[in-house]
């Protein structure tokens, strides 16, 4: 399946999900019925389809899209894609910036389409441990490159809004494969995606 955006919602899924969050607006005390909150659940239900379109997207299918042969054997970097994602432990958003790097063996992909890989895998209830590999994974599988890198930063609100409350925290993964695996390559890749262009 191609990338594709949601648009128009499945009805059934919508209406069961809507049912479910009522549910939950009266159990922590609120009258699902009053004039602000009549339509909340459906609003949550969709945002949910939206939020979660990952699980009907195919990494691979994407990058496959637009891949084309090509010989050059230099480093692509594609910095500060932003990326918003659904923890999974508590269902609260973290965001922050993804930066994907690879060296093609004989074949690229269209600029557009590392992003959208990040869409794919940040649009489902991750952690961002996994959602690091999972990107990597997909364009190693698909492009058969010499190396892959991807460094995902980004802010929790599990941590910001409860628990220890930490609002300025910022957490930090990283994934690497072949060259990237080489300490020469991997500080070029790191020095370039925290180097500012003028």
């Amino acid at each position: 399946m191609a990338y594709q955006r949601i648009e128009q919602y499945d009805s059934e899924t919508t209406l069961s999900l809507s049912e479910s969050y009522k549910k939950v607006i009266e159990l922590v005390g609120e009258d699902a019925d009053r004039e602000g909150l009549i339509k909340t659940p459906e609003r949550i239900a969709k945002a949910m389809q939206y939020l979660t379109q990952g699980y009907n997207m195919d990494a691979k299918a994407i990058l496959n899209s637009a891949k084309f042969h090509e010989d050059v054997s230099e480093m692509v970097v594609v910095k500060d894609i932003e990326l918003y994602s659904m923890c999974e432990h508590h269902m609260l958003p973290f965001y922050g910036k993804a930066h994907v790097a690879y060296i093609p063996n004989g074949y690229i992909t269209g600029l557009s389409k590392i992003a959208r890989v990040v869409d794919v895998f940040a649009r489902r209830l991750q952690v961002q441990e996994r959602m690091t590999q999972q990107i990597l994974d997909a364009i190693k599988d698909t492009l058969n490159p010499h190396g892959v890198a991807v460094v995902i930063e980004a802010s929790h609100l599990c941590m910001m809004m409860r628990g220890v409350s930490k609002q300025n925290s910022v957490t930090t993964t990283s994934a690497f494969f072949g060259e990237f695996e080489k300490n020469e390559t991997r500080s070029e890749f790191l020095k370039l995606i925290t180097h500012k262009l003028h």
